[in-house]
């Protein structure tokens, strides 16, 4: 055997030192690009690292709500997903990232998607008309009737004035053959096109749509081709699978000034504009595929021409804003800003997404009776623009308490009014009996005392009361009073009642039906 010479030993050593040279330079260059990564990600706004948490929980006692729920999205990471508060107001059951709320409106946002996506996959277009899926599509004017297409429905451009026929279908019993033949007695308050005005039966009809090109109910669709691929396996499409979930927020209401919890509501007749429910993580998940170009854990599974349709202007919906197919798009500090709302009995919710920012935001609450949600989104999209702290949620509880003190005062006006006891043209049960309205349908006045009760044909579970105000004017009490306190003005002749104009609070809808006397007590 050969002995290694010094040669040999000094051959190893200049190896080793390569190897050892080649090493050390590998880590320092790791530790280089690692600090530069840290470095390009910009610290997180005080706001989300330090005071959310108390911003939230101060906002839950100054708006008195039950509970809260956030979600923030930047960067394809869910920096926050988290709940506050309680399910139930009564129960000690917490908020969490997993408990469903009922959404509402942001439900357009999907529907809008759905069409998009159908048009993408070469099955319609945004333009065709809807009389082509839907032959019994028709509204009051027969030309309009012919020339409204999918985007005139999904983007409120179809005369209608916002929340126009509301009461007709929030929260009543009408079965979808029912809108069939309804729809066309209302009649547009503005010309085809001319103006937005929030149409939530448009959603009714692009349902329709989406059933008639797929050959499938438009929540199928929306569970097959949405949800199920970005992994929302706790979202309801339809509010009548909420009751037998677990974890569920409870609809709560002011009723007096009370904080009242409510049975959820069924809204499935007008489904594709407000049926469906989710939670902050499962919505997470839609605002990353949203932020992402449509793709969620490395899948596209919304095309990217189908994200940018739904974004696409569509109607002028104020001076600074516009709506796409189930979004609204505006200009907020220099970043374009896509949001929605939405509102049910119990609910108020909203998301909103910044593509310049890469930001998301949810944020939902179990009480029908708060701005924080909008306050709190507020709050969050400014800190990230590098603004300060806005109070967004004082400045907006003191205008809505200071709203809310003049709408109790003319309450309590009519109130006092009515305790003067000042003479009716007629006895009280000369009001009483059937009433009809073409559009609506029947209702029922019965006396009770020294008051007459309201039974709705279409709303069952609709209380109200009507006390004699002033001449022939009589002041309604809804419950839920959420529903509104309202004067009905009565048309007496020749000592008979002829009829009366209902009303509803503004916030489900700000038209009146007419309903005319039909038959005795």
């Amino acid at each position: 055997m050969k002995k290694p010479n010094a040669q040999h030993f000094t051959s190893i050593i200049i190896n080793t030192m390569k190897h050892y040279l080649i090493l050390i330079t590998f880590c320092w260059l790791l530790i280089i690009a690692t600090t530069t990564t840290q470095a390009q990600q910009p610290a997180l706004p005080e706001f989300i690292t330090s005071q959310l948490d108390e911003y939230v929980l101060q906002g839950i006692k100054d708006w008195n709500l039950p509970g809260v729920a956030v979600a923030i999205v930047k960067d394809g990471r869910v920096l926050v997903a988290k709940g506050y508060g309680l399910r139930d107001h009564h129960l000690p059951d917490p908020v969490d990232a997993n408990t469903l709320f009922m959404i509402a409106s942001n439900t357009k946002s999907f529907t809008g998607t759905a069409v998009a996506l159908l048009e993408y996959q070469d099955k319609c277009k945004i333009t065709d008309k809807v009389t082509g899926y839907v032959p019994g599509f028709a509204m009051n004017d027969p030309w309009v009737t012919q020339h409204v297409t999918i985007a005139d429905v999904l983007s409120h451009r179809i005369g209608m004035a916002t929340f126009q026929g509301d009461f007709l279908y929030f929260y009543s019993n009408l079965k979808p053959e029912e809108i069939y033949e309804k729809f066309p007695l209302i009649v547009p308050q503005f010309d085809f096109r001319e103006r937005y005005g929030y149409c939530n039966a448009g959603y009714f009809w692009a349902g329709q749509c989406i059933e008639s090109i797929t050959g499938k109910p438009w929540n199928e669709f929306i569970e097959t081709q949405l949800l199920q691929p970005l992994e929302m396996n706790r979202t309801l499409t339809l509010s009548e699978n909420l009751q037998q979930q677990k974890n569920v927020a409870s609809a709560h209401t002011l009723q007096q000034g009370v904080l009242t919890v409510f049975p959820q509501t069924n809204i499935d007749v007008i489904g594709p504009a407000a049926s469906m429910s989710s939670s902050v993580n499962d919505l997470s998940h839609w605002l990353i595929a949203q932020l992402d170009s449509g793709r969620y854990n490395g899948r596209q599974v919304i095309p990217y021409e189908v994200i940018a349709k739904t974004r696409y202007p569509q109607t002028i919906q104020s001076r600074n804003s516009m709506y796409g197919l189930g979004w609204s798009i505006e200009d907020y500090a220099d970043v374009q800003v896509i949001s929605h709302g939405g509102g049910i009995l119990g609910f108020v919710t909203g998301v909103t997404i910044v593509p310049e920012l890469n930001l998301g935001i949810v944020v939902l609450t179990n009480s029908d009776e708060n701005w924080f949600y909008d306050a709190l989104k507020d709050e969050i999209l400014d800190a990230f623009l590098g603004k300060p702290v806005g109070n967004y949620s004082g400045r907006y509880l003191q205008v809505y308490n200071q709203r809310q003190a003049i709408n109790n005062q003319q309450i309590q006006q009519w109130r006092d009014t009515v305790l003067m006891h000042l003479p009716a043209s007629l006895p009280l049960a000369a009001f009483a009996g059937k009433y009809e309205s073409e559009l609506y349908g029947s209702i029922r006045l019965s006396v009770a005392d020294e008051s007459l009760l309201i039974d709705f044909e279409h709303h069952p579970d609709l209380k109200a009361t009507l006390q004699h105000l002033s001449g022939d004017r009589f002041l309604c009490t809804y419950f839920p009073s959420r529903m509104g306190t309202e004067v009905f003005p009565f048309i007496v002749k020749g000592g008979e009642v002829q009829g009366f104009t209902l009303k509803v609070a503004d916030r489900l809808e700000r038209t009146s039906y007419n309903f005319i006397k039909v038959g005795g007590r």
